[in-house]
């Protein structure tokens, strides 16, 4: 009665599994693909959550590491 309850439990665990797996593959795929959701930056609204019509300047500052230029001449 014991290995008929251990084999019941272990056929139990594994059928959860794969129904776990399947409806979050499921989920994820409705999340990803079909849910309308704004992408914009935070910084490109006001106080008030309108998106800014202004034009948005981007600055990229690059931190090179150039240790073969002696500047203390």
């Amino acid at each position: 009665m014991l290995a008929v309850s251990i084999v019941f439990a272990a056929f139990l665990f594994i059928l959860f599994l794969i129904v776990g797996v399947i409806g979050g593959w499921v989920a994820r795929d409705y999340m990803m693909n079909y849910q309308e959701v704004e992408k914009i930056h935070p910084e490109m609204y006001d106080r008030n959550g309108n998106i800014v019509p202004d034009e948005i300047v981007a600055f990229r500052f690059e931190n090179h590491d150039n240790n073969d230029e002696d500047d203390d001449d």
